[in-house]
């Protein structure tokens, strides 16, 4: 499923966010984040329920991270390991990274 088709919401609190994903059936996909001072995020965590398996929902969340990053000037540490992955996976993401990919 291509990114641009996706509802991603974001919601921001105080000090944690995150992007989710509503499946048809109402389960959730989910990456979640805490804000690291004024310039950084922490990726904490992913769950893609099994409705989204299969269908790159979790990296769509990541791409959406980074391109929210790159906008806001923000770095990215990815200590989730589903999200250090994709950061390995993707050196062109290097200039939003903001602390070794696991």
């Amino acid at each position: 499923m291509p990114d641009s088709e996706l509802d991603i919401r974001h919601e921001e609190y105080d000090t944690k966010g995150r992007y989710a994903v509503t499946a048809p059936t109402g389960e959730e996909a989910e990456m979640t984040y805490s804000r690291a001072g004024e310039t950084r995020i922490i990726i904490d965590h992913t769950e893609v329920p099994d409705a989204f398996k299969g269908q790159g929902i979790g990296k769509a969340l990541v791409v959406r991270a980074v391109e929210d990053a790159r906008a806001k000037g923000l770095k990215i540490i990815p200590l989730c390991p589903f999200a250090a992955a994709q950061f390995k996976r993707h050196p062109e993401w290097e200039d939003v990274l903001g602390g070794a990919a696991k």
